[in-house]
């Protein structure tokens, strides 16, 4: 892709298509939220009260697991205000979906909304981009973790999906922490304790083993359900000099009844264009980009992103391709020569280096093998 255009500008020629209504809070997404929220404390009570067999355990776990990322999905719609106005209510309702993750709805609006949003797959400013070699090389711990071999690394890094949201938000909250300012600090520390003081508070009640049918193994189900979805958002797609959503974002597609139970989640180029649009009117908006750019837009079945994310390494080389720094294999991006069903690479060592004459040399220090 050689031309950008930023998110407004797509809006711009796509919202004279769309109905009025498309651009109103929908705030029947909440019976939704409450068959969920009533399913999640049903199943809390039946794992913590009743002497259940383990099996019905796991399978309540299961469900419970389900629920939290799909309250999960709700709480990201509400956080954005598409199906409540009003900040206080939007605040509230937010915090309470966003409850199982232990996510606070203003370190949520700040890290998502205000940063990623505005500045998605920009190296140096989006909290969610991937590094690129450069900044490989300037990181002791980086330098370590590539040392590990591609296929080892990459079985952990899926296998760390059960974990990374929770991860990740803890990260979040101590990288912006200080840009509070100091009378909202209180109340964001306020957002992050008061979920998980509540969950640890469980673990006494209820004792470990129902604890970790009730809570912590749904938990790990959560964060993978909900990092498989995020994993995809981006990760395939280049960085770019322009917040450009054809270009840096990616739409997976999953059976409609998926669809349903995680409120349209899977529409992630839409979201970028249309943050402040319900995810009900995004196979709409869906629609009319296929219609206009289709050779600009990226769509992947879940399973065939996912399989992509697992042969690929994460990081990023001149922002539109990505590198195994250990073997120097370079595979290309969305729209940059990455096709997802023959995913190929090429050495580097084979590429003239008339302009990079010091890529070789970043290589080598980033999988510690510079020379003296």
């Amino acid at each position: 892709m050689k031309e950008f255009h930023t998110f407004g500008w797509y809006a711009a020629r796509i919202s004279p298509h769309l109905p009025k209504k498309a651009f109103q809070p929908v705030p029947s997404r909440l019976f939704g939220g409450f068959a969920y929220l009533s399913l999640t404390i049903g199943c809390i009570l039946a794992v913590s009260l009743l002497h259940l067999h383990p099996v019905w355990n796991l399978l309540l776990a299961v469900v419970l697991g389900s629920s939290f990322a799909a309250l999960g999905f709700l709480g990201h719609e509400i956080l954005h205000g598409t199906v409540v106005r009003k900040p206080w209510l939007r605040d509230i309702l937010g915090a309470i979906a966003f409850w199982p993750l232990c996510t606070g709805p203003k370190l949520w609006r700040k890290w998502h909304n205000v940063t990623h949003h505005v500045h998605t797959q920009d190296e140096e400013m989006d909290p969610d981009a991937w590094p690129s070699l450069e900044r490989l090389a300037k990181s002791r711990l980086l330098r370590w973790v590539y040392k590990i071999p591609f296929p080892i690394r990459a079985f952990f890094a899926f296998s760390s999906l059960s974990v990374m949201f929770t991860l990740h938000s803890i990260k979040m909250l101590i990288y912006f922490f200080k840009d509070f300012q100091l009378k909202n600090r209180s109340v964001v520390l306020l957002q992050f304790f008061l979920p998980w003081s509540t969950w640890i508070g469980l673990l006494f009640f209820i004792g470990f083993e129902r604890w970790f049918f009730a809570f912590l193994l749904p938990l790990l189900i959560a964060n993978f359900i909900v990092m498989s979805y995020i994993s995809t958002n981006h990760h395939l797609n280049p960085l770019v000099p322009v917040n450009d959503p054809l270009a840096n974002s990616l739409t997976v597609t999953v059976p409609k009844w998926i669809d349903v139970l995680h409120f349209n989640f899977s529409y992630h180029t839409e979201h970028h264009l249309f943050p402040a649009m319900s995810s009900k009117y995004y196979p709409l908006v869906k629609e009319h980009i296929k219609r206009m750019w289709p050779d600009r837009y990226h769509e992947l079945p879940m399973g065939k992103a996912l399989a992509a994310l697992w042969k690929t390494p994460r990081v990023y080389y001149q922002q539109n391709e990505l590198i195994e720094p250990r073997q120097g294999h370079v595979y290309g991006s969305l729209g940059n020569g990455l096709d997802p069903e023959n995913i190929t690479y090429r050495n580097m060592e084979a590429m003239p280096f008339s302009s990079l004459e010091e890529k070789p040399i970043i290589i080598k220090k980033a999988v510690g093998k510079e020379k003296k």
